[in-house]
């Protein structure tokens, strides 16, 4: 009994001591956490488009390089010239000859092939960043094939930047190597001394880091973080960096041959002080210390003190001690033993007669409500620890209805800056999305001019390398004019034959329970006696696919739609080709898709959340065709922006009481109550003459020991009755045991 009546005004303490910290603190937070961690998102998400386009660089060429050695030998004019045909993303393109070091040919802008050392080149040697002669840092890649029994390199070169990110007025955004110098830089503070500095202390932060927890999680594989930068007026810098890792062990991509930094940063404005409101705080401490006395008290005078009066009388009686009376108590469950009791002294007595209907009746009416009928039972202690627990259920609810009363609108407390954060991390992943068909599309093109008059067997090791080496394919497969089928590989084709001859991206479904995009790609014209003889290379894209472009930490619950906002795919699970589970995105998908822009609100009162949807933007490749939108929504009231902490702060103390209150009485209840109720029902029988029922007690406590009692009283009873009843005349006297 002792260790829940000690253990609740104890931890009632405690929960009041947490009230005053948690509501009452008010700290100046300076930069909001929601803030900082929208910036080290943004980074985390330049990194992972700047790693995904420079390894999708490599293996474009270094495939082509293996397409090119598994073929007739090829000029180097012509593989330029197929190569320019399908990626449009390279400045300048070039063959050399390793042995003397002879330039073949070179398309496009000059590769500075002056800043490499081709001597000793290894095998398809990893990415470089080179200066040009103009200052200008250049990407250059990197593959080597033998033709002719000479070995030869393709380079190609591109402009560093991330892609998919858009820097608006507020954001700045750099890329810096290990050394921390900029390479490039967009945004309003670009190139400036500041700058700069922050991207160099970004690097030494990154440097210390190892890999980013979250990584098993899906989240971020590489080290990434935020930090407040210096300080300027009534405004600081939010800076995020990510690096750029390219995986890690045997998963090690190219990319992090370079060691790239992405940081990104904004000004804003300094946090006001801290929301804590210390006068509501010592208001709610002292009343739950108040009905922490009250309850204790309460519990004391009812519960405790009669229990431990009762044992000891109990243990009396059964040690055969009958001189004094048994005081009993006036309420509940106690007040039953107690009459119970006293009606067993008087039997072990040997009171008969008169006395003992009397001692009956005492103990009768004593179970009776004043003024009431006899029988009726009194109010037990169920209905006190009841009232207990409601008074500080009390307690609870008015601090959880404090929330309705002091629930900030969601418009005064996000900054708008996170609504903008929102809205560009979507349009980075539907940006990613849109890049990433484009770039299955340009792979097909390549293999489509690749395979051109080649043989079967020559066509299905082509399809099988690039099925090998892409992920995003499920299938890949030749068709004829008609549509029919001459060489596949992967799983089995599900476009229709009409729309596998149609050229383009297309969504071949409605319906049915995975959606299937195809990309179909027509052999080059020239090499066609006419449009029927054609052939056609078609790729069907895997979902999975989509979902790890949809896949980022921190942006909520993303959906990729179609043209008729049915799902094509979801991070949080989907039905395909069904609606959006949150209905507050249908409005703002119906102003993306009319207005065809992006749209970004904040959403809810109660259940506050920033949406934002983003179309995929025209004249950007052949998934524009597409008509897909990218729609996210992000719950506000689990992120660190203070007026929302405070409210959190709220509803643990709240809730600390209730689980406070309902643990320690709901102990009492099953280890005393409930007991002491068995044992009150046991001593009324064993007063009205039930000799037969044993009582065995439940735990090894106050009731135990009084049940224990009880037992030994039980046991004496049957003596005293046989001395108390009259012996026929022709009986010799019983026998009375040692000791009696």
């Amino acid at each position: 009994m002792r260790p829940p009546l000690a253990a609740l005004p104890v931890l009632l303490i405690l929960v009041a001591g947490i009230t005053v910290f948690a509501v009452g603190s008010d700290t100046d937070r300076g930069i909001p956490e929601a803030v900082l961690s929208s910036q080290q998102h943004i980074a985390e998400d330049g990194a992972v488009a700047l790693e995904a386009a420079v390894d999708e660089s490599v293996s474009d060429l270094q495939g082509a390089a293996a397409h090119f050695r598994g073929t007739k030998s090829q000029p180097a004019d012509k593989m330029l010239t197929m190569l320019d045909q399908a990626y449009r993303k390279w400045r300048g393109t070039a063959v050399v000859d390793l042995s003397t070091r002879r330039l073949l040919a070179a398309r496009g802008e000059d590769v500075p092939l002056g800043k490499v050392d081709l001597r000793g080149m290894p095998a398809n040697p990893p990415p470089r960043l080179v200066h040009g002669d103009s200052g200008v840092i250049r990407l250059l890649v990197f593959a080597t094939l033998t033709q002719g029994g000479r070995q030869e390199l393709l380079v190609a070169s591109q402009s560093l930047k991330v892609p998919s990110i858009n820097v608006d007025k507020g954001h700045t955004l750099h890329v810096v190597d290990r050394d921390g110098v900029t390479l490039t830089s967009a945004g309003p503070e670009a190139g400036t001394d500041r700058a700069k500095a922050v991207a160099s202390v970004a690097v030494r932060e990154a440097v210390g880091k190892g890999p980013s927890d979250t990584a098993a999680a899906g989240g971020f594989d590489g080290p990434s973080g935020s930090f407040v930068g210096p300080e300027e007026g009534n405004t600081r810098i939010a800076a995020g960096y990510a690096g750029v890792t390219g995986g890690l062990g045997t998963a090690a991509r190219p990319s992090g041959a370079l060691g790239l930094t992405v940081v990104t940063t904004v000004r804003t404005d300094r946090a006001s002080a801290g929301t804590g409101d210390l006068r509501r705080a010592l208001l709610a401490a002292g009343v739950l210390l108040a009905l922490a006395a009250g309850v204790s008290a309460a519990l004391w005078g009812l519960l405790q003190r009669p229990v431990l009066r009762l044992r000891l009388e109990a243990s009396r009686l059964g040690r055969g001690e009958l001189t004094g009376p048994v005081p009993v108590p006036r309420f509940g469950e106690p007040a039953r033993v107690g009459a119970a009791l006293e009606a067993l002294r008087l039997q072990l007595r040997g009171e008969s007669g008169q006395s003992q209907e009397t001692a009956k009746k005492r103990w009768r009416r004593s179970l009776s409500l004043p003024g009431t009928r006899t029988g009726r039972r009194r109010l037990g202690l169920s209905t006190v620890l009841v009232i207990c627990l409601f008074a500080l259920l009390a307690w609870s609810a008015s601090m959880l209805m404090t929330l309705g009363r002091t629930w900030p609108h969601t418009a005064a407390v996000v900054p708008r800056l996170l609504s903008e954060d929102q809205r560009q991390r979507t349009e980075t992943a539907a940006d990613g999305v849109r890049r990433g068909i484009n770039e299955g599309y340009a792979d097909l093109t390549h293999v489509a001019g690749v395979i051109d008059g080649a043989r079967p067997e020559g066509m299905r090791e082509v399809l099988d390398d690039s099925l090998e080496k892409h992920g995003r394919y499920r299938a890949l497969y030749v068709v004829d004019g008609s549509g029919e089928i001459l060489v596949r590989a992967g799983g089995d084709p599900q476009t229709p034959k009409k729309l596998r001859v149609t050229p383009g991206v297309v969504q071949t479904n409605t319906s049915g329970k995975e959606p299937v995009i195809a990309a179909v790609v027509p052999q080059p014209a020239q090499h066609a006696a006419s449009k029927a003889e054609r052939r056609y290379v078609v790729g069907e894209f895997k979902v999975q696919y989509l979902l790890s472009l949809l896949a980022r930490p921190g942006l909520g619950s993303v959906w990729l739609v179609d043209s008729a906002q049915r799902v094509i795919a979801s991070n949080k699970g989907f039905v395909a080709f069904g609606q959006v589970s949150d209905d507050r995105l249908r409005v703002p998908m119906e102003t993306a898709r009319i207005g065809q822009g992006s749209s970004v609100q904040l959403l809810g009162w109660r259940n506050p959340a920033v949406a934002a949807v983003v179309p995929f933007k025209e004249n950007r490749g052949v998934a524009s065709a597409l008509g897909w939108q990218v729609a996210s929504i992000r719950p506000m009231f689990w992120i660190g922006l203070p007026e929302y902490e405070a409210q959190r702060r709220i509803m643990l103390v709240g809730l600390l009481g209730l689980t406070t209150g309902a643990l320690c009485l709901g102990w009492l209840y099953i280890v005393v109550v409930r007991p002491l109720r068995e044992v009150a029902r046991y001593a009324e029988a064993l007063a009205d003459g039930d000799r037969r029922t044993v009582v065995y007690p439940r735990y090894h406590d106050e009731v135990g020991s009084l049940a224990r009692s009880l037992e030994l009283i039980r046991q004496r009873l049957p003596l005293v009755d046989a001395r108390s009843t009259p012996r026929p005349a022709d009986e010799p006297p019983a026998s009375t045991p040692a000791g009696s």
